[in-house]
């Protein structure tokens, strides 16, 4: 990478696909990131960088790697393998990280591994936020991969009820479905996330909730 590149991401500022981190924290804090942007649309993670752009630089670029790599090796499952990049502006060093999106989602973090209670979270990116994905995005995820299997699209009566609410609606959540044609949530969760693998919604994910829409629509 360029500084020329380097700047304009800076210009740019936070987004869905750029990140700013003053300095460095916890390689957890790391993964937590890089996860987001493997499991959505790829990215850059920039240190050294104020939110408002202002640039600080990084005191060891040696130590920002050494806890870069820990957080893409131990602490992301399946491991990820970013572009790493040293940058001097302004007499200062920053340290830029580009991850690109994944074909192998969803990528999970370890969450505190030393400890019985460890979990694995998988993140994605909502607006200028790393935020937990809910369960029906972690399905969606893995189905995105190269190898899942293709789903065949048969409609019956839910999913032409479903059909007809989206005629009067714009979004439709799980328990609105569920509510809408009387089934659990866990198995309108399963039929909405069968329809987003077979190309006919779309799964959106907020601060608050999920919600689907029709692809197109």
């Amino acid at each position: 990478m360029y500084p020329d590149k380097l700047k304009e991401l800076i210009l740019a500022g936070e987004s869905s696909t750029i990140e700013f981190k003053r300095k460095f924290t916890t390689p957890e804090k790391i993964a937590k990131e890089i996860s987001a942007f493997a499991n959505t649309l790829g990215g850059y993670l920039i240190f050294g960088v104020e939110d408002d752009r202002k640039i600080t630089g990084v005191e060891s670029e040696k130590s920002e790697i050494d806890l870069i790599e820990k957080a893409c090796g131990f602490y992301l499952e399946p491991p990820i393998e970013p572009q790493i990049y040293i940058i001097n502006m302004n007499g200062k060093d920053l340290v830029a990280i580009y991850i690109k999106e994944s074909i192998t989602k969803p990528h999970k973090v370890l969450l505190n591994p030393d400890n019985k209670k460890s979990r694995k979270i998988a993140y994605i990116r909502v607006g200028e936020q790393s935020v937990i994905a809910s369960p029906e995005m972690t399905r969606v995820l893995s189905s995105q991969n190269d190898d899942s299997t293709p789903v065949r699209l048969i409609v019956g009566d839910k999913e032409k009820r479903l059909f007809s609410y989206f005629e009067r609606h714009q979004r439709c959540t799980v328990m609105d479905f569920a509510n809408l044609v009387n089934i659990s949530r866990r198995r309108a969760e399963r039929l909405l996330v069968r329809l987003v693998r077979a190309r006919v919604l779309q799964i959106h994910q907020d601060s608050n909730s999920d919600y689907f829409t029709l692809i197109g629509k």
